[in-house]
């Protein structure tokens, strides 16, 4: 793998991928022990199992001999008594006017599903074909370990020239939507304040082409109600003349979506923006999409995904089919997950699909909408240096050219690190690939991806830390 640039890198930069290439088996080793601690921050799992992963996240910080402090800490929850998750928050002062960096990750995990579904125990790090699988081995406990591993190889090369500022942020409750976010941001803005944040919990074009997330889709998520009946009744005595709940939900759900399926909710924004190419070929292989099955949508497919909205209906209360017996339901509920286009408020996002229920809802059904939970997507400021640096260290630690990345996913905290840090640079990296199937069964990292990742951020540090802050 080599690329024109990477054969002229300077002597310092070699030797900072010298240290990174003998790193990379203990990345691996503690990557692979971050993995076997099912740390869930849903309430249903035990969360003891958190705060071990906080306390190991806090050793392997220490072990960089890179920070001043390192502490385990938690936030409340805003205008509540609750505590959120444990949290890591690592300093280290700039020295001789260098700028400083944050480096944010998440060490807790999606739940693992039906355990059935994994080839290999989720909690169970395992190798093959090229690929280490288990529950957060992608995302995000290898964001984690790009970051370690890359402070390692730049602490260990550079010594007493290594002057660059950096804080470490990994977060206890990503996957359960940071419900502390904001309040540790206010919390801790001093500790966590820099010049730029590079959050490692993205992906990238494919395992040999990096991408730098300059667009993220905002999300609106809601629990929807239906309800037709006071109580239920013999489907056989009443069925025909007497709408059930289920018939009303199914009836209304289908609106949402036009013949081609795309979203068909009025006041849904789109953004024009070009995209790469990406084949429908492509697609099914990433996705595993049936062989009669069709995609979804109208225009290029990476324009579908990063640039317009999508709704998912993720769950629903109903009776099972072991359950089932000949009853009209009076009452049905579904979670419907809507991902918002970038620039468009997700507050407006949300407004415009409860009013289109509303106006849809058949058979007089009585509607009610709870647990509602908005973020606004984000469009990344392109024009500032850390882009520029990031960029060039992503051609050379990958050996290919980066590709500027949409992401059809949501990361809605990072408009609270807008709001906190205005003045911040935001970089949006990641370990993942489109085969990493975060939040799906069998979950791998790209070990090659890994390596690259490391090599990166390795060369974004060292180039950091040859800047001034005022530069």
């Amino acid at each position: 793998m080599t690329s024109s640039s990477s054969q002229a890198l300077p002597a310092s930069e070699s030797a900072v991928l010298d240290a990174v290439a003998l790193g990379v088996p203990a990345a691996l080793s503690d990557l692979g022990a971050l993995v076997r601690i099912p740390g869930v921050a849903w309430p249903a799992f035990d969360q003891t199992q958190l705060e071990r992963s906080a306390d190991a996240v806090a050793e392997l910080a220490r072990g960089t001999g890179v920070f001043d402090d390192v502490r385990v800490l938690r936030a409340h929850v805003d205008d509540t008594d609750e505590l959120g998750q444990p949290a890591v928050l690592a300093t280290r002062a700039a020295r001789n006017g260098k700028p400083t960096i944050l480096l944010y990750a998440h060490h807790d995990v999606q739940p693992p599903g039906d355990d059935e579904l994994w080839e290999t125990p989720p909690f169970e790090p395992t190798v093959r074909d090229g690929r280490l699988y288990g529950r957060g081995a992608a995302d995000d406990k290898a964001g984690i370990m790009a970051h370690i591993a890359a402070l390692r190889a730049v602490s260990e090369t550079l010594g007493d020239d290594f002057d660059l500022g950096v804080n470490l942020f990994i977060e206890g409750e990503e996957e359960y939507g940071s419900r502390s976010f904001a309040r540790f941001l206010r919390d801790n803005a001093d500790a966590l304040r820099a010049d730029a944040i590079v959050v490692a919990d993205s992906g990238n074009l494919d395992s040999h082409t990096p991408g730098l997330t300059v667009s993220l889709r905002g999300n609106a998520r809601f629990t929807l109600t239906v309800r037709t009946l006071e109580h239920a009744s013999h489907s056989g005595m009443f069925g025909g003349a007497v709408p059930d709940a289920m018939m009303a939900a199914v009836t209304l759900l289908a609106t949402l979506w036009d013949a081609d399926g795309a979203v068909a909710v009025s006041g849904m924004g789109a953004r024009d923006a070009t995209t790469p190419a990406y084949t429908e070929q492509t697609l099914r292989e990433e996705t595993g999409l049936l062989p009669d099955a069709t995609p979804v949508g109208r225009d290029d497919i990476f324009g579908r995904i990063w640039n317009k909205p999508s709704i998912t209906i993720t769950g629903i209360d109903a009776t099972s089919v072991a359950q089932a017996s000949n009853t009209l339901l009076p009452e049905v509920s579904v979670v419907i997950s809507a991902r918002v286009a970038p620039g468009q408020d997700a507050a407006e996002a949300y407004a415009a699909i409860e009013s289109h229920l509303r106006a849809h809802a058949p058979f007089g059904a009585e509607l009610t909408f709870s647990d509602v939970d908005l973020g606004d997507g984000f469009l990344v400021d392109t024009s500032g240096w850390a882009v520029e640096l990031t960029r060039g260290a992503m051609a050379d630690g990958y050996g290919a050219e980066p590709v500027d990345l949409g992401i059809g996913g949501s990361i809605p905290f990072i408009a609270d690190l807008v709001r906190e840090f205005p003045a911040a640079q935001i970089l949006v990296t990641g370990v993942e690939d489109p085969h990493s199937r975060a939040h799906s069964p069998n979950e791998s990292l790209h070990l090659e991806t890994f390596r690259n990742a490391i090599r990166t951020e390795a060369l974004m540090l060292t180039r950091m830390n040859d800047r001034d802050a005022a530069s």
